[in-house]
């Protein structure tokens, strides 16, 4: 009975998740037809292999709140709850120690490099750690109906572009063991807007972040993060199992309050 339940509630669920990949109507991302449509030149290209520079600000891989933020009263409580627990030197729901995705924003900033390979219709990035993939859409395609549309990690990234920048709007995230720093959580809400554009002679990738999540916090929160083309550097198969992490606090059940 329970496996017949799945096979029903996969029969349902299989059309929602083609319409979020794969719009009614539409050809994929790598579709030769699709791939081949006159399109405008782009800018720049963003194939390479990226390492993001933790030298630009300090702390700079994180997405820490900025001065003077305001969280609501539930995000509130666990941001308090997350400096306690790190005033008693314990860790506080470090999910990505446990092999949960890192999701966005911070799966950009983790310190294995990212593979990008752009096509005319899509940008393909996988993240050396865990191997985690992100596609930004370039096809003109508009974001999936909120009524069918699939909430992951990494949500649903749709990109245009706006003169010497790649613009590109993320939404549909999961909530679920998803942070955007140590102790803010992200909601479904969460919104991140990215421009993305190259400098320093194709050298250096600059990224100018806005979150919204009026779930968790007030306003906009912006960051700017940087990362080095690494041309001598490929992509590893780098897995997340947790019994090779037994000498991290985020293992031991004493020092990591969940």
């Amino acid at each position: 009975m329970r496996i017949l339940a799945i096979t029903i509630s996969f029969l349902l669920y299989t059309p929602a998740l083609f319409a979020q990949f794969q719009p009614a109507g539409a050809l994929g991302a790598l579709a030769p037809a699709n791939i081949a449509k006159p399109r405008p030149k782009p800018p720049f290209d963003l194939t390479g292999t990226w390492l993001h520079d933790n030298t630009f600000t300090p702390i700079q891989w994180r997405f820490s709140p900025p001065p003077g933020f305001k969280l609501t009263p539930e995000a509130q409580a666990i941001y308090d709850e997350a400096r306690k627990a790190q005033a008693e030197g314990k860790v506080y729901r470090d999910d990505i120690g446990q092999c949960w995705p890192s999701g966005l924003p911070i799966l950009m900033t983790r310190v294995w490099p990212i593979a990008m390979i752009q096509l005319p219709t899509a940008v393909f990035m996988i993240q050396e750690l865990m191997n985690t993939m992100r596609v930004i859409y370039l096809d003109g395609r508009e974001h999936t109906d909120p009524d069918i549309a699939v909430p992951s990690f990494n949500g649903e990234s749709i990109g245009h572009w706006e003169k010497d920048a790649l613009v590109v709007d993320t939404k549909y995230f999961v909530a679920e063991h998803h942070w955007m720093d140590s102790g803010v959580p992200a909601s479904d809400a969460l919104h991140i807007v990215e421009r993305i554009r190259l400098i320093n002679e194709g050298k250096t990738l600059e990224i100018e972040y806005t979150a919204q999540d009026p779930k968790i916090f007030e306003g906009e929160w912006k960051w700017t993060k940087r990362w080095q083309r690494v041309d001598e550097r490929d992509i590893a198969e780098v897995e997340c199992l947790p019994d090779l992490n037994d000498h991290m606090p985020t293992t031991h059940s004493n020092s990591n309050v969940r």
